[in-house]
């Protein structure tokens, strides 16, 4: 049975409730896996919901409150699930506001996510998201360019800005690795979790990481690639357009050990 839990301010969602935000696209949201009722990089999750309803909005609602309200929603759900925290407001979508807007925070909880193995093929397209740094809702153009790409024969698409850097993927944030250095992609990216997590601890592993500009004419069979998000830290690509990367399973093996060494938290 497929799992499906749906709270809106801490009580259960009815179609009244849903309605208005059934075509809304003002709002933010964070992502997260939930093994065993607790999650890696809670404080990244709050710090982002903080941040974006702070420059959405113009204030936050507070951490306690956040947490309040998925615990609500955790006790009604198995131990390993997948949870979303949307936060939405009162006056929404292209309407006028005087003042300081209320906000709405919409719990989805459904079953743990089940990330592809890879490798994954990525076809390059120039794109770059408005409002990078915010996780938002209504981005029509990464599904459309991930359907675009499926139907050219890759798993997925992969962005590249104005000038040729890559960036970002879909859903995904993007690392290289050179055999040395974890490489991230100096671009305008929304900086993932997974990402944030990966990179406080690779750098107590004392791992090298490097933050440069890599254009798509610098890749080749030198360097490894991987992709990450909520769902796993760490998925091998095989390909970027037609140029064919190096399979380095020690790259992803370290990502994974990497991520593994974060606690888990209650939530």
């Amino acid at each position: 049975m497929t799992l499906s839990i749906t709270l809106l301010n801490g009580r259960p969602a009815d179609a009244e409730d849903l309605a208005p935000l059934a075509f809304a696209g003002y709002a933010h949201f964070t992502a997260m896996q939930i093994r065993d009722r607790r999650v890696r990089g809670l404080d990244l999750h709050l710090a982002r919901l903080r941040d974006a309803s702070d420059e959405l909005f113009g204030h936050h609602l507070p951490d306690e409150a956040i947490i309040q309200q998925m615990h609500t929603a955790l006790a009604k759900a198995p131990p390993d699930v997948s949870l979303t925290c949307y936060i939405t407001s009162r006056p929404g979508q292209l309407a006028h506001a005087n003042g300081t807007v209320d906000l709405d925070v919409l719990i989805k909880v459904i079953d743990p996510a089940k990330p592809p193995t890879g490798p994954l093929t990525l076809d390059p397209v120039e794109h770059e998201r408005h409002l990078p740094h915010v996780k938002h809702v209504d981005e029509v153009s990464k599904t459309l360019l991930l359907k675009r790409a499926n139907a050219r024969g890759f798993d997925d698409a992969v962005f590249t800005d104005r000038s040729g850097r890559l960036s970002e993927a879909t859903i995904w944030n993007l690392a290289l690795w050179d055999g040395r250095s974890v490489i991230w992609p100096q671009a305008e990216i929304l900086p993932g979790v997974t990402m944030q997590i990966l990179a406080r601890r690779l750098r107590a592993l004392g791992i090298s990481q490097q933050t440069q500009k890599v254009h798509r004419s610098e890749l080749g069979e030198h360097l490894a690639a991987a992709l990450m998000n909520s769902w796993t830290p760490g998925i091998t690509i095989a390909q970027i357009g037609d140029q064919a990367l190096a399979q380095e399973p020690e790259f992803v093996r370290i990502l994974h050990a990497a991520y593994a060494g974060e606690p888990l938290v209650a939530v």
